[in-house]
Parts: structure tokens; sequence; C-alpha cells
């Protein structure tokens, strides 16, 4: 087992089989830095188009098709005072009758390469204490002031199959743009492994985001990252699986949003078979009165529903 510190120099803003930038072995981990949703570095200087840019991919040894790529990350924090959101939520999480209302005219397009107040909502933060606060109060916001950090990754996964290279503004069976807030420091999440060294790439992070990232943004700024990987041999998942200390979580990323329901559903009772024992009985009676429902992107082009269950109502997890 190895640590890597890895300085990236470029970066993609698709998620596919791109050239490795790194091999890394199973027990290794990787300590790196991934720019903000804009392209923008640690000094809030644009450096690459903007998309969600991923810092990536990164070969793993031995995960071939049919595996289960492991990614644990053991730290990610925002490295800059500065970060950025949308100021209008997205006009199909309304009614539309309501759409006229939302005053989309006093922002205007395009953006320029450095955001500035006349396009985005600029944030300050306080790493040392954790806390950030909206730079220009809105009349009633006052209070919203010193608010506590959340940070997590938006956009991160794995080359999908057949040679696709998939935008970073949208998610799949192969991970990608999911901005679910539980994908945060501490948390281990599984992917399926489409082709040979999966290819992980990692990016969008943002200080702190609410379900659904109905602005298009959470507080998007440039990370620091540090995660480990392993590989499970012959073991396949369909979609992103995670677990925390207290759940585990299966993902499903689609539109409409009732198929992101369905395959979230249908990938929590496969890891419930697969690893508890549990058929599929036993696991809808739990599933009837205890599974959680969590939304992750709701603005782009495919939608997230996450489906959790906690660990406390599970079985003693089979042996490998």
């Amino acid at each position: 087992m190895a640590h890597h510190e890895f300085e990236p120099t470029h970066f993609h803003v698709t998620i596919g089989s791109h050239e490795p930038v790194l091999r890394i072995k199973p027990g290794d981990s990787v300590s790196t830095w991934c720019v903000d949703a804009g392209g923008h570095d640690r000094n809030f200087e644009p450096i690459t188009p903007g998309g969600n840019p991923q810092t990536g991919p990164f070969y793993v040894e031995g995960a071939e098709p049919g595996d289960t790529l492991v990614v644990h990350f053991d730290k990610m924090y925002p490295n800059r005072q500065t970060g950025f959101t949308g100021k209008l939520v997205a006009p199909w999480v309304v009614d539309p009758h309501f759409v006229r209302h939302l005053p989309y005219e006093d922002v205007p397009t395009p953006r320029p390469p450095r955001p500035d107040e006349r396009y985005v909502d600029l944030w300050d933060l306080d790493l040392a204490k954790g806390t950030g606060r909206l730079r220009t109060a809105r009349p009633g916001l006052e209070a919203l002031q010193d608010f506590a950090l959340d940070p997590m990754l938006g956009c991160f996964g794995v080359a999908p199959d057949r040679g696709q290279a998939i935008s970073c503004a949208t998610s799949g069976q192969h991970g990608g743009n999911m901005d679910y807030r539980g994908f945060r420091q501490g948390v281990t999440v599984y992917f399926p492994v489409f082709v040979p060294g999966a290819l992980l790439h990692v990016g969008d992070g943002h200080a702190i985001q609410g379900d659904g990232e109905i602005v298009g943004t959470g507080i998007e700024i440039s990370f620091d990252v540090t995660f480990t990987v392993d590989v499970i041999k012959g073991k396949r998942a369909h979609w992103p699986r995670a677990e925390n200390e207290t759940e585990i979580m299966a993902v499903g990323n689609a539109r409409p949003l009732d198929q992101c329901v369905q395959h979230a559903t249908t990938e929590l009772m496969r890891w419930l078979e697969q690893d508890y024992g549990l058929d599929y009985r036993a696991s809808s009676i739990l599933f009837g009165q205890l599974i959680r429902y969590d939304i992750g992107n709701i603005f782009d082009p495919a939608y997230t529903m996450v489906a959790k269950m906690e660990k406390r109502h599970l079985p003693r997890k089979k042996a490998p």
C-alpha cells in the first residue's frame, strides 16, 4: 500500500476511457486537488474550460469488467475562501404558472470566465472555522451568516463501457454528476467496473449544497481530496452503491424521477441479497417500513435518487 501525491495539469469535462494520469494498486491512497465546476483553481483563476472538470483518470491495477471498485473518501475540503452559487431555482422545480414570477432577466448570460455578482452569488468561507456567509445579503437573509460547511463531491465516477465518454453534466451507471450531499468525507462508494483499470475521475467540489442542487450549483469551490481504492474481484454491481458508518445506499441515475426510484430500489434489493442473504420477500418487508429515499441532482439531464437503509436493521453481513 502506497500513498501518492498527484498534481494535475489537465482536466476532463467527460468521464470516459481517457489516458490514465496515474496507475495505482488496491490499498493505495491518493492526495490531489480539483478545480471548481467553472474550471477555477485555488486562486480563483480560470485554468480549464468549465463543466465540472475532472481530475484523473486513475488506473487501478487489477480492476476488470465485472469487478467492483471501492473508493473511500478520506478527506475532502475546500482550498480557497471564495465560492459561488446560481441565483435562481430551475424553472422545472416550480409550478409552470409560477415561472413567470422568477426574475431570470436579472441574471445576464453568457457568464464571463471569472464569476462576479452580476451572474452569481459570491460566498466568503472561513476554512479554519468551517463556516461561510453570503457576501451580499438579501433582504430578510441577514441571519444567514456563519453557517457550518458540509463539503461534498458533486461529480465523480468510472469510465463507462462501449468506449463512451459521457458529459460531466449528467450521470448514469458509471456515476457522474450525481450531486448527492451524502457523498462527503468518510463515505465509501462502490462502482461497477466497465473497463480495465476502472479509470476513476473526481471533481466538482461543493462547500455545501441543498438537496437536488436546484439552483444548478452548490457553493462551487476548488477542493483538496484524498481517497483510498480497493477492488472486489468477481462482484458485480449495476449502479453505484455507498455506505457510511450507519447506512448503506444505492444510487439510481435517470430521468424521469420514477425511473431513478426504480434503479435505486432494485440495486438496494440486489445488494441485500448479495451481501446479507436476504431474499426479495425479506427485503420487501424491510423496505415497506424502513427504506428511506434522498434526492440527489434534479437540475441536470439525468436525475439522482438514493435508496438507503440503516445498518442496524440488517442481519450480519455474509462472509466474503
